[in-house]
C-alpha cells in the first residue's frame, strides 16, 4: 500500500468531518480577499476622504486574518486530536513519525490549498457586490466594477501560506511530542467529567453571578453624575470590564452546573431522557470549555456592542445633524451669509433667513437639579423669543431647547423650577416651563447645557448687564441661519456652500449628515465585516466541539437505542442540548453588550432599541444556523448508532 493511496484514502474517509471546516477555510479567505481587494481597488479613492478609507479596510484586513488564523490553528488542534488513534495505528504498523508527519501535511496541503483556490474564485465573484454595499452605505454615487487585483492575490497567498507554515508546525509538534500510548489517551481525556459537584465549585457559581451583577450595575451608574472625574472614570471602566469577564468565566466554570444541578436535584432523581442528555451533559461540558466560551462570549459581545454603536449613529446621522446645525445653512458673519443668499438668489432658490445673537451667563439651576449635585452653576447661552417662529415665551419664564439625550445623561434638570440668570446688575429670577430637545442654534453656540430662551424684555436687560469675561468673542455673536422653502432643492443649494469655502464657523446640515453618515458607515461595513467573520468561526469551533461530543456519546447512544428509545426520543433530548449550547453563550453576550451599549449610546445617536435589536436579531439568526447543523449532525450519529 503506497503512501499516495493512505492519503487520498483517508481524504475520502475525512472528508465528512472536514466540510465545514473547508467551507469555513473557503469563506475566511473569500472574505479576506475581497477585503483586500478594496484595499487596492481605485474607486476607494472616492472613500478615502472621509476615514482614509483603504487604510482603515488595510489595518482592518490584519485583524480579520488574525481570527481566521486563531479559528484555523485551534480548528487543526481539534482534528489533529481526534485523529489520534489513526496515528498511533500508523505507528503501530510501522510508519515513522517522520512519514506520518508527511502523510498527514499532504492531506493538508491538499485541502487547505485546494480551498485557497476556491476562497479566491469566491472572494472575486463577490468583490464587486461588497463594493457595491460600501458605496451603497456611504451613498457614494460611483459605479462599482469587476476587477481582479493581483496585489490582493499575492497578499492572501502570502497570509494563507503562513497560516499553513503555523498549522504544519503545530502537527509536527504534536506528533513528536506524542508517545504510542499516549496517543490513544488523547480524546479519552480530552474532557472533563465530575460526578458529585464539590462546594468550591458552587461558591464560584455564585461569584460568577455576582460579578456580572456588579458589572452591570457599575455600567449604569457611569454617565448618570454618580461618577465624577476622568479617573474615576477609567478606574470604572477597567473594573466594569475585569468583573465581567471574570464573572463569565467563573458563571461558565461554577453558575452553569450550579444551577443545571439544582434542577435535577428538584427532580429528586427522576429524569426524563430529554433532561438525562441536556441538562447532565452540559453540566460537565460546559465548565471544561470555560476559557473557550468566555473568549467567545466576550468578542461576540464586543461585536455586537462596536456594531449597535455605529449603526446608531449611522441610524441617527439626520437627528445628530439636525441637532449639529438646526437650519439648512448657517453663518456667523453676515459678510458669508449675504454672499451665499446673493447666489440662491441668483439659482433661484427660495429660502427664509433667521437672525439670532446668542449672549453667555451663568445660571444658578440649583433648584432644577438634583439635591447632590455639586456644581449648581451652569454656563449656558441665552437668546431671546423674537427671533423664533412658533415659539413664545412670556416674561418671567424660560425655557430650554437642544437639551439632547446626551445632555440629560450627563446634566440632569428637572422640567419645571425657578433659575437665576446671573447679571452685573444682580440675579434675574426665571421660572422655568419646559424643556425640548429641539436644537435652534448651532453646536458652537450652545454652552453645555442647552440653550435658554427668555422674552424680548428680560433678554435686553441681559444684554446690558453682560459679563464681558463669559463672551466667548465677536465671532459667535451672531447667528444668521438660511431655511429652504424647498427642501428638493437642498443638493443643489448645498453645492453652492461647498463651492463658496465659506470659513469656520459655517453650517451646512446636509454636509454634518453625509459626514457623519460617511465616518459612520464606513466603521459599521469594517465592523460588520470582522463580526460576520468571527461569528462564522466561533460558530463552526463550537459545531466541532459538538462533533467531538458526539462521537465519545456514541456508545451510549446505541445502548438507548437498544433499550427502545426512538431516534425521534434521542433527538428531542439533543435539541434542547443544542438550544443550551448555543442559546447560553448568545444570550450571556446579547446581555453584556446590552448593558455596554446602553452605558453610553447617547453619545452616539439619539435612538438606541431599533438599531440595536436588529443587530442583535441578524446576529442571533446567523449564530443559530450553526445550533441547527449540530442537531442534523447528531441526528446522523443517532441514526448510525444502531
Amino acid at each position: 500500500m503506497s503512501l499516495n493511496y493512505i492519503i487520498l484514502r483517508n481524504l475520502r474517509k475525512n472528508i465528512k468531518n472536514y466540510y465545514l471546516y473547508v467551507f469555513a477555510l473557503i469563506f475566511g479567505v473569500a472574505l479576506y480577499f475581497s477585503f483586500v481587494t478594496l484595499q487596492y481597488d481605485p474607486s476607494m479613492d472616492k472613500v478615502a476622504g472621509t476615514l482614509k478609507g483603504g487604510a482603515a479596510i488595510g489595518a482592518s484586513s490584519v485583524l480579520l486574518v488574525a481570527i481566521v488564523a486563531i479559528f484555523l490553528l485551534y480548528a487543526n488542534t481539534i482534528f489533529i486530536k481526534r485523529r489520534s488513534r489513526e496515528i498511533g495505528l500508523f505507528q503501530l504498523i510501522g510508519l515513522t513519525k517522520g512519514r506520518i508527519f508527511k502523510l498527514l501535511s499532504a492531506e493538508n496541503l491538499i485541502l487547505y490549498f485546494g480551498a485557497l483556490v476556491v476562497g479566491i474564485g469566491a472572494g472575486f465573484a463577490v468583490s464587486r457586490l461588497i463594493l457595491m454595499i460600501l458605496f451603497k452605505i456611504l451613498a457614494i454615487d460611483a459605479v462599482a466594477k469587476l476587477r481582479f487585483s493581483p496585489e490582493a492575490l499575492q497578499q492572501t497567498v502570502i497570509v494563507f501560506a503562513a497560516v499553513y507554515l503555523l498549522i504544519m508546525l503545530m502537527n509536527y509538534m504534536f506528533i513528536k511530542g506524542q508517545s504510542i500510548l499516549s496517543l490513544f489517551k488523547v480524546t479519552s481525556t480530552a474532557q472533563e467529567r465530575i460526578k458529585k459537584m464539590p462546594v468550591w465549585e458552587i461558591v464560584m457559581g455564585l461569584l460568577g453571578i455576582g460579578f456580572i451583577a456588579v458589572g452591570y450595575y457599575l455600567s449604569t451608574l457611569l454617565f448618570n453624575g454618580k461618577i465624577n472625574g476622568m479617573n474615576e472614570l477609567m478606574i470604572s471602566m477597567i473594573l466594569i470590564l475585569g468583573l465581567v469577564i471574570i464573572g463569565t468565566y467563573l458563571f461558565y466554570k461554577g453558575s452553569v452546573s450550579f444551577v443545571f444541578n439544582a434542577i435535577r436535584k428538584s427532580k429528586k432523581g427522576y429524569l426524563s431522557i430529554n433532561e438525562v442528555l441536556s441538562l447532565s451533559s452540559i453540566m460537565f461540558r460546559m465548565k471544561s470549555n470555560a476559557l473557550l466560551l468566555t473568549i467567545i462570549t466576550t468578542v461576540s459581545a464586543l461585536a455586537i456592542g462596536l456594531l449597535s454603536l455605529s449603526y446608531i449613529s449611522y441610524y441617527s446621522a439626520g437627528a445628530n445633524a439636525k441637532s449639529s446645525s438646526p437650519n439648512d445653512f448657517g453663518f456667523a458673519r453676515v459678510e458669508a451669509k449675504e454672499k451665499f443668499v446673493q447666489a440662491l438668489d441668483a439659482a433661484q432658490i427660495k429660502y427664509r433667513e433667521i437672525h439670532m445673537q446668542p449672549v453667555m451667563v451663568e445660571v444658578d439651576a440649583a433648584q432644577i437639579m438634583p439635591k447632590n449635585s455639586k456644581d449648581t452653576i451652569l454656563s449656558t447661552a441665552v437668546v431671546s423669543d423674537s427671533g423664533l417662529e412658533g415659539l413664545d415665551v412670556k416674561p418671567g419664564e424660560v425655557r430650554i431647547m437642544g437639551y439632547n439625550s446626551a445632555l440629560d445623561m450627563l446634566i440632569k434638570l428637572n422640567d419645571s423650577g425657578e433659575v437665576g440668570i446671573k447679571t452685573l446688575n444682580g440675579t434675574i429670577k426665571q421660572t422655568l416651563v419646559g424643556i425640548s430637545e429641539k436644537s435652534i442654534v448651532p453646536y458652537t453656540y450652545n454652552g453645555g447645557a442647552g440653550i435658554f430662551v427668555v422674552d424680548e424684555t428680560v433678554y435686553q436687560k441681559l444684554v446690558k448687564a453682560l459679563d464681558p469675561k463669559l463672551q466667548k468673542g465677536k465671532d459667535k455673536a451672531e447667528y444668521y441661519g438660511v431655511e429652504l422653502d424647498d427642501r428638493s432643492k437642498t443638493a443643489k443649494a448645498n453645492q453652492i456652500f461647498t463651492d463658496q469655502v465659506p470659513e469656520f464657523p459655517s453650517f451646512s446640515q446636509h454636509e454634518f449628515e453625509m459626514s457623519q453618515r460617511n465616518n459612520m458607515g464606513l466603521i459599521m461595513f469594517i465592523v460588520g465585516f470582522l463580526g460576520l467573520t468571527f461569528l462564522v468561526t466561533s460558530g463552526c469551533i463550537l459545531y466541532f466541539k459538538q462533533m467531538d461530543e458526539g462521537e465519545e456519546e456514541k456508545g451510549g447512544y446505541t445502548i438507548l437505542r437498544k433499550l427502545g428509545f426512538t431516534q425521534v426520543d434521542l433527538l428531542r433530548g439533543i435539541q434542547l442540548k443544542q438550544l443550551f449550547n448555543f442559546g447560553i453563550p448568545l444570550v450571556v453576550g446579547l446581555s453584556h453588550s446590552y448593558f455596554a451599549v446602553k452605558s453610553g449610546w447617547f453619545f452616539f445617536g439619539t435612538e438606541m432599541l431599533t438599531p440595536m435589536i436588529l443587530v442583535m436579531l441578524l446576529y442571533t439568526a446567523l449564530y443559530s444556523i450553526f445550533g441547527f447543523l449540530s442537531v442534523l449532525y447528531y441526528k446522523r450519529v443517532i441514526r448510525e448508532s444502531l
